[in-house]
Order: structure tokens, then C-alpha cells, then sequence
């Protein structure tokens, strides 16, 4: 008798979805001075748990829950179960919890499979991919998606005697998935997930939870993948919950049956905290077809000299009429990520996530820039701007995916400091001689003290856009090449040819 080998898999913080219901009679009927204490009570529980002070890592969010089935989800992610058990009694003790029952709960852990990687279970390896390892991260310790709703579901593989799962081959079980995870990608900067594994842990093998702007997103998806083979002929659903995220200094307004504000949904709209990795990510709903999400973290001013440095590094560019904005150069949050494959076929690909990031409103700008370097091993950028660091996380796991990424801005050469300076917009008809100016400065760079390379990009789309990356051993060998003669001579030739000042980005 044939005996399937499990794919291996590695877990990472667990998840409790603590739905509860509230007695809307004793409510009503409390005195003033206990429903007061109530709010004040549930405001504090919700928001610090939000703001982690009760971790060093994880993430916290309150939704309003739609229908009968329970009034509100707070939703946790925690390193441990202690921590969970921990949250959990400490909400008994608030004055809210009088009021309220719990309707149900859902316990579950994030993890990834062999079905993703296989190479990622290898004794000893380690994978060379760094946007399938910044993936696996995000999936392992993910950051609660800044989304009004929220959809969660438990479900099942089927076991039965016409579809076993389990009983299929580890190959055809991967392409199902893959299938499947092509899907989700058509939903990129539409909708995410979290999906954990409940084994053991509570009824169903596996828990979704879904996050959108738009419902009607969610339900698109879902509506097409019951077409699937991975759903249609192998899943089996518990229970849907729908509900609206509302920031926990909105609790006084949700209680009293008032319009519930969603502005500041974010966690850090309730006093802010940082996630115990400031670079994870959620990622698309793509099974566990896709990989490679990458984050935007690392394009921020929180280097190692901290914000005063970098403030003084912006108003330094500033006196010399270099904009350098708040806090990633352009007031967006940017990500920038270098491929090998040929530059066309990139720009295919590229164009198809761009059309999905356009449902966004917080989408910017996604755009290839093709290298001027006629190396043989010259790499084209990705270039992808948002207006939120959430929304640029997302997007970068995505773009990670693209084909042959090797790498990502600020993730490599850790011990360097990079700066790009972007949109150098030329007026069309001094273009040749800002080229030619760039091979001018080029070579001072090259005999410069800590520099390192220096590349000039151009926008497929429109030549006159200009893109320049540059590394330097640190920030201070990058600065003594802005406040050269040579740099600021170049910035007054700029003023006639550029159709605006130049803008840079700052990488960490």
C-alpha cells in the first residue's frame, strides 16, 4: 500500500479570530457611568493591543461584524500561543466584557509548505531567490492588511471517495495550487490575504481571511475560483464572516448604532506601533502558487543614523535645490526591483500588473527602466510608487514575481548606502545633452572615495524620463559628492534642461 509523503511545513505566528457578541438589552439598559467605563476600558484593550504593548511582535485589528452570527471580530496575530491565551483573559477583565458573549472563535498558525518551495526544506540550503525568501517571510509573520473589510472562512481539502485530496500525487497537488494561485494574481491591489493552518488546532483544516476596499473584490474572486478544479472538485468551506474595520477610538460611535468612521484604520491610527518586522507583508490571493513578495521597508529614512540624520541630509539637498521630500525622497513610498530577463518581455508582464494596481487609488506610478549600460549583464528596473507603505509592500510581492528578479533595492549589499535619483523629467530637446552630461559626472564618480556604481535608466515609455541609481560605501561618501563643485555644477546645468528640479529617493 502506497503511503503519500506530507509536504513539509514551517509555521510561524499564530491567529485567533475572537468573535463576539454583544447583549444589546443590557446595554441599553447600563447606566451612563458603566457604559462609560465600558468604552474607555474596551478603547484602551483594543488600541494596545494594536500598539503591541503586550509583544514585541505580531499585529491587532477590531472589525464590526455584519449579520447574526456575532457583532465584532478582533482579530490577533501573535509569535505564541501564551501570548494569544494572555490577550484573550486580559479582555475579560474590561468592562466591555460584560456586555459581550462569544459567539465563535477560530484558532489557526501562518505557515508554508513544500507545495511553495521545496528548496526552502532542504538540509542546509538557502534560498538564493530573494523575493521567494522575503515571501516566504511575509506569509510566515504578515502584517493585517490597512483594508476596509474583511472576509474570513475555514475550509477543508475533501477526503472523500470520489476526490481525496491526500490521496494525489505531490505534483498534481502543486499544479492544482499553482493553478489556483494564478487566479489570485489577476486580483493584485484589490485583495489580500492571510491564510493559516488549523490542524489539530481547531475544526478545519484552514483558515482565509480576505481584505478588500471593495466587497464586491472578494467576491468576484471567490465566484471565480469555485471554478477551479482546486476548489470545485477538492474544497469544503465552514462558515463566512463579513465585517468592517473601524479604528477602536471609533468604539463609543459603533456602540451608540452611529456611522463608525473608518479613517485611521490603521494600526497606527490608535498611537502606532511597530510590527515585529517592519518589512513583511500580506500577499495576494494566489494560493500557494505564487511567491516572491518583497517589501519597500528598506527605502525609508529608519537607517541606521535614524530620522535626525536623515532630515539633515534633506535639508542639505534642499539649500542646494535638490527636493528630497518626506520620508522616501518623493512623498510616496517607493519600490524598486532589477531583472535580468529581456526588457520586453518584462514590460508584458509589468503591464499587466499595472493595469490591476490601477483599481488602487493609492497606486502612483509602476514603470521600466531599461539600463544605458551595454554590459552584457546590464538589469532593467521596476520602479513602483504608492501613496502608503501598506499598499507598496503589497505591491512588491507581486512585482517580485516577475521574471528572473535578482534582486531588490535596499535589500542587497547590506554594508553599502544607495540613493536614486528619479524623475529627472528632460525637456525633449535637451535630452542628448543630459546624457551627455551623465557620462561627464559618470566618470568623476569613478575616481570618487566610496563610491561604488552609478547607472543611468530610461522609462520604456517615455525617453525623456530618467532614472539614476547610484551605491556608495556609506551616506557620508554620497554627501561629500553632493556638496562637490562638480555636483552642484551639475544641478545649474539641470535647471535648463530639466522641465522640473530634480527628486531623489534615499535608500537605507
Amino acid at each position: 500500500m502506497d503511503r503519500r509523503t506530507p509536504p513539509q511545513t514551517e509555521e510561524g505566528w499564530y491567529v485567533l479570530h475572537d468573535f463576539r457578541s454583544i447583549d444589546w438589552d443590557a446595554w441599553r439598559d447600563a447606566p451612563e457611568r458603566r457604559r462609560s467605563q465600558a468604552i474607555e476600558e474596551g478603547v484602551e484593550y483594543l488600541a494596545s493591543a494594536e500598539r503591541l504593548e503586550d509583544a514585541e511582535a505580531g499585529d491587532s485589528a477590531t472589525f464590526s461584524v455584519l449579520g447574526h452570527k456575532a457583532d465584532l471580530l478582533i482579530l490577533h496575530l501573535r509569535p505564541t500561543l501564551a501570548d494569544l491565551d494572555s490577550l484573550e483573559r486580559q479582555f475579560e477583565h474590561t468592562a466591555l466584557a460584560e456586555f459581550t458573549e462569544r459567539a465563535d472563535s477560530y484558532l489557526s498558525v501562518t505557515e508554508v509548505s513544500g507545495y511553495m518551495s521545496q528548496e526552502y526544506f532542504e538540509d542546509d540550503a538557502e534560498v538564493e531567490d530573494a523575493g521567494l525568501e522575503r515571501y516566504i517571510e511575509s506569509r510566515l509573520e504578515p502584517e493585517i492588511p490597512d483594508a476596509d473589510f474583511c472576509s474570513f472562512y475555514p475550509m477543508d481539502k475533501r477526503r472523500g471517495p470520489d476526490h481525496n485530496w491526500y490521496e494525489l500525487p505531490f505534483d498534481e497537488r502543486a499544479d492544482y495550487l499553482s493553478n489556483h494561485g494564478e487566479i489570485g494574481k489577476g486580483y493584485a491591489g484589490r485583495v489580500t490575504q492571510i491564510i493559516s493552518g488549523s490542524i489539530g488546532l481547531d475544526d478545519f483544516e484552514w483558515g482565509v481571511t480576505l481584505f478588500g476596499d471593495d466587497p464586491t473584490d472578494v467576491k468576484e474572486l471567490l465566484y471565480e475560483m469555485r471554478f477551479d478544479p482546486s476548489s470545485s472538485r477538492f474544497a469544503e468551506f465552514g462558515r463566512f464572516f463579513s465585517a468592517r474595520r473601524f479604528p477602536p477610538a471609533n468604539l463609543a460611535a459603533y456602540l451608540a448604532g452611529e456611522d463608525v468612521p473608518q479613517e485611521a484604520a490603521h494600526p497606527h491610527g490608535s498611537g502606532g506601533h511597530g510590527h515585529g518586522h517592519a518589512d513583511s507583508s500580506t500577499h495576494a490571493h494566489g494560493g500557494s502558487g505564487g511567491h516572491g513578495h518583497g517589501d519597500s521597508s528598506g527605502h525609508g529614512s529608519g537607517g541606521p543614523h535614524g530620522d535626525d540624520e536623515d532630515e539633515r541630509v534633506r535639508s542639505e539637498l534642499e539649500e542646494i535645490g535638490v527636493y528630497a521630500g518626506q520620508p522616501h525622497g518623493e512623498d510616496v513610498h517607493a519600490v524598486v526591483l532589477y531583472s535580468a530577463a529581456d526588457p520586453e518581455e518584462l514590460f508584458e508582464e509589468v503591464d499587466g500588473l499595472r493595469t490591476n494596481f490601477d483599481h488602487y487609488d493609492t497606486h502612483v506610478k509602476t514603470a521600466v527602466y531599461e539600463s544605458q549600460d551595454d554590459e552584457p549583464d546590464a538589469e532593467t528596473a521596476i520602479v513602483s510608487l504608492w501613496e502608503t507603505d501598506r499598499a507598496a509592500n503589497t505591491a512588491a510581492g507581486f512585482l517580485a514575481e516577475l521574471p528572473e528578479i535578482v534582486r531588490q533595492a535596499g535589500d542587497d549589499e547590506g554594508d553599502s548606502w544607495g540613493t536614486m535619483g528619479m524623475f529627472y523629467t528632460v525637456e525633449p530637446e535637451h535630452r542628448d545633452d543630459f546624457v551627455g552630461t551623465f557620462g561627464d559626472v559618470a566618470g568623476v564618480l569613478a575616481d570618487m572615495d566610496g563610491h561604488r556604481k552609478t547607472d543611468l535608466l530610461v522609462n520604456r515609455e517615455n525617453e525623456d524620463d530618467m532614472f539614476i541609481a547610484s551605491r556608495w560605501d556609506s551616506r557620508e561618501d554620497a554627501m561629500a559628492f553632493f556638496r562637490s563643485d562638480e555636483f552642484s555644477e551639475t544641478v545649474e546645468f539641470g535647471r535648463d534642461v530639466l522641465a522640473e528640479r530634480p527628486r531623489h529617493v534615499f535608500l537605507a
